[in-house]
């Protein structure tokens, strides 16, 4: 399995041919969905679904499908059975490749802002990305893709979420917000010079490929 970040909370997942694409939002490069067969998409907000640049990927390749929430989708209206509601406890595969669905609610960012929902996908047993959450799925996980800031969030939650799942190994994902000393400050604090995870952490920066 190949993974690649292309930028903010954007992954793709290349397995036996087969292309799968997480959170595509606002933040992603052109050329993300080039050659996919699946999209996911977490939750609703900009930076992890632009509307417009799904349906053109949609419009330009027949096959490829989509898996969101029901808020989601909602936005994707007259594409029909290319869009697959899907919610906590859901599985489903393509081609082959398994994928399972955690969690309900996008993190609180603020109390007077409404909470929209958030699902996160566990792929091929394997790798786990989880939206704007800090939802611990019920199985082990050997690949976390761990947001390291948001205005939902802060530090010692990053750490804390990381000691909870338990991952063989943690990647960064959702932060185009921060400088990079800030990005170093994270690397510090999820390495053994910081409170530590018990977790190999590694800063993913857009361009970035690991063999799993």
């Amino acid at each position: 399995m190949r993974l690649t970040k292309l930028g903010h909370a954007c992954v793709r997942i290349e397995k036996d041919g087969t292309t799968l694409v997480v959170d595509p939002g606002g933040l992603t490069p052109p050329g993300a969905l080039d050659g996919a067969d699946a999209v996911f998409v977490t939750h609703e907000h900009f930076d992890h679904f632009d509307e417009g640049a799904l349906r053109a990927a949609l419009d330009a390749s027949p096959a490829l499908r989509v898996w969101t929430n029901g808020a989601t989708a909602a936005k994707l209206e007259g594409l029909g059975s290319r869009v697959t509601v899907v919610g906590h406890g859901d599985t489903f595969d393509v081609n082959g490749i398994g994928v399972e669905v955690h969690g309900e609610w996008h993190a609180v960012i603020h109390p007077d802002i409404p909470r929209v929902g958030n699902v996160g996908f566990l792929i091929d047993g394997s790798v786990f990305h989880p939206g704007d959450a800090f939802t611990v799925p019920e199985r082990p996980v050997d690949t976390l893709m761990v947001p390291i800031s948001g205005p939902w969030q802060k530090l010692a939650e990053v750490i804390d979420y990381v000691r909870e799942v338990k991952p063989a190994r943690a990647y960064s994902v959702h932060d185009e917000v921060l400088s990079d000393i800030g990005k170093t400050v994270v690397s510090g604090m999820l390495g053994a010079n910081g409170p530590g995870t018990g977790t190999a952490y590694e800063r993913f920066s857009p361009g970035d490929a690991v063999e799993l």
